[in-house]
């Protein structure tokens, strides 16, 4: 140990107890940082501008300066940053933050409370009923970036060879992909299922600010459990982003499928996506987002499938997998190209 000028101990060994202590003290509280960050621009704007000037941003902005200092602070800490005084430049490591913001997004915001109330969470007398929260809109902000960045890649030039008159997505989030359908179909008309309240009426805001609220209709329903519906009748493509984990365990799955084969008697393409359950990757070699993923949907009790887990599933529930597309970030991700058996 060895005192910095200011008088502070700091750890000189970076391989120490010590170091490796502060360190992840440090790295939780830029994990807030680049959320608030992207939340209020500054991402963006030290990204499009390559230098931001804290006192500037803050004034322009209405933001406290001060604490926007602390927020950078934490960010220069991790690499994400460089500062000079007020001056930001890009880190290190901006551009892989910059690409996995998202994450953090979803980490701190969506499942910041559930995380606060871990040591709750863990005893058995208080894990009945609906024993957690999430906030529901900010995951679906979260989710509508990381579909943007990781999942449209290969989303995309799939969907552009497919003929459809009408699309359901199922758990549709922000309402992102119906608005981006439609916006390239303009004879496409869309269903949005979400069961979160908060999540449709950050959908309705968006379809309306996009002037489709004519072509996309919010329907909310548990997308597990679905009902027939006069509306379904003529979907010829359904789609289903990052919940399929909730079809889970494996004969609601089977159930929950042969489900959606009834309710869209038209259906000719299920386009299928989400995050399997890592297995075999040593704890210190985790990659970003599958540690946060599996250790969330442990505390809300919820199953996570593995990839193999999903063969012998689409079968037995009356489709056929066409193609199977994976993704390499988050790890273990899939998008599965389901037709009707």
């Amino acid at each position: 140990m060895s005192l910095h000028s200011t008088g502070i101990p700091v750890p000189a060994d970076p391989a120490s107890s010590e170091r490796v202590s502060a360190d992840i003290f440090n790295s939780a509280l830029a994990a807030a940082g680049i959320s608030a960050a992207w939340s209020i621009g500054a991402l963006d704007a030290l990204r499009d501008a390559g230098r931001l000037d804290v006192a500037d941003f803050a004034e322009r902005h209405d933001l406290d300066h001060p604490a926007l200092r602390e927020v950078f602070a934490s960010l220069a800490h991790v690499g994400v940053v460089v500062r000079d005084g007020d001056a930001v430049t890009p880190g290190p490591h901006f551009a892989a933050v910059d690409r996995d913001k998202g994450f953090f997004y979803w980490l701190t915001r969506g499942y910041g409370e559930l995380f606060s109330e871990l040591p709750k969470l863990l005893h058995n007398g208080n894990r009945t009923g609906q024993f957690y929260r999430r906030d529901g809109a900010a995951i679906g902000v979260a989710c509508r970036e990381n579909n943007r960045v990781f999942f449209d890649p290969t989303f995309t030039p799939v969907i552009e060879k497919l003929e459809f008159s009408a699309v359901a997505d199922l758990g549709c989030g922000s309402g992102e992909r119906l608005i981006d359908i439609a916006r390239n179909r303009p004879g496409v008309r869309g269903i949005g299922v979400d069961l979160s309240e908060s999540v449709l009426e950050l959908a309705g805001r968006e379809v309306a600010e996009a002037g489709l609220a004519d072509r996309v209709t919010l329907v909310r329903s548990n997308a597990t459990e679905l009902d027939a519906s006069p509306e379904f009748v003529g979907v010829d493509l359904v789609t289903s982003f990052m919940m399929a984990h909730d079809f889970w365990p494996r004969e609601a799955c089977v159930a929950s499928f042969k489900r959606i084969r009834e309710c869209f008697p038209d259906v000719k393409h299920f386009l299928l996506a989400d995050t399997a359950r890592v297995t075999g990757v040593p704890d210190g070699q985790l990659p970003v987002f599958s540690l946060g993923f599996e250790m969330a949907h442990a505390v809300m009790g919820v199953y996570l499938p593995t990839l193999d887990e999903w063969d012998d599933v689409f079968a037995e529930s009356g489709w056929r997998c066409a193609d199977r597309h994976l993704i390499d970030t988050p790890a273990n991700s899939y998008m599965f190209h389901l037709v009707p058996n």
